[in-house]
């Protein structure tokens, strides 16, 4: 498979050619990371790759995208706490200075991380830990991927 999904990830998922995807959702994509520095970064993509603001939403796709962002939230939280008991806690986060259609970010943290960095956003992390080939996401990832799906697809069972 090229890379040709990486130029439009949002049409790609909608076609079914989206590598990334973990799993559709009622308002989006849940999708694993491409950098996986922190084990379990997702991220949230909508399904109208037009839409680049949450505000340009209809207040009922509003709350759906927002639900669902919950609901990935919830499901890292759950796989990372369950694969690594050094799990901390979950950052959300809606962003688009980057890509400008509208996406949530979500990004465990852990207590193994430098003491430096711990507390501060995820984006002030060094350049490097970023493109360094080792933190790309790959087979070591399949585990917390596959972790992730199966607790989305608790959060969708009618006991949820």
């Amino acid at each position: 498979m090229t890379d040709d999904w990486r130029k439009d990830r949002v049409g790609s998922a909608l076609r079914g050619g989206n590598p990334t995807v973990i799993r559709r959702l009622d308002a989006g994509f849940a999708v694993i990371g491409d950098v996986q520095f922190l084990p379990g970064y997702s991220v949230l993509l909508t399904d109208d790759p037009a839409v680049r603001r949450l505000s340009e939403l209809p207040r009922s796709r509003r709350l759906a995208f927002l639900s669902d962002m919950d609901r990935l939230g919830e499901a890292v939280e759950h796989a990372c706490g369950r694969l690594d008991p050094a799990f901390r806690r979950v950052n959300l986060e809606i962003l688009g200075n980057t890509d400008g259609y509208l996406h949530a970010h979500v990004w465990p943290r852990y207590t193994w991380e430098a003491g430096d960095l711990v507390g501060l956003p995820v984006w002030l992390y060094p350049r490097e830990r970023w493109t360094d080939e080792r933190s790309a996401l790959g087979p070591d990832h399949d585990a917390v991927r596959r972790a992730i799906g199966e607790e989305l697809d608790r959060s969708s069972s009618p006991s949820s």
